[in-house]
């Protein structure tokens, strides 16, 4: 028993150094399939082309396709007239989300407005 063990670990040990031997062969044909003169000058091309597309520290993940660029926004002018109009679209019962499609208001700016005519609930204290 102990024997077919050993058989079965050196036939592993001989398909390990036969594959070990073709990967170097193919390594090595490597850099001229890429019309590189030695294994060196295409180490460095990997190198330097693995730099160049590295991401800048810091920067996490891509944005997404058709995203706005980050930065400073426009603010908008919010004018008794806008105030009013959100005051009648709450009272009429509409959600935040459609007063923000209806005025271009953005749902902290709604909120505000709302809490100053009073028409957000109290807290609840604990």
């Amino acid at each position: 028993m102990l024997s077919k063990k050993l058989k079965k670990l050196q036939a592993a040990r001989d398909r390990l150094a036969s594959l070990e031997k073709k990967m170097e062969a193919e390594l090595a044909a490597l850099p001229a399939q890429f019309g590189f003169e030695s294994a060196q000058a295409f180490a460095n091309a990997v190198v330097k082309a693995s730099a160049g597309g590295a991401r800048p520290a810091g920067k996490i993940g891509r944005r997404k396709a058709g995203a706005k660029p980050k930065g400073k926004r426009k603010r908008s002018k919010v004018t008794d007239d806008l105030r009013n109009q959100v005051k009648q679209l709450v009272e009429a019962g509409q959600s935040g989300a459609k007063i923000k499609a209806a005025t271009g208001l953005s749902l902290p700016t709604i909120q505000n407005i709302k809490k100053a005519f009073g028409l957000v609930k109290a807290r609840a204290s604990s």
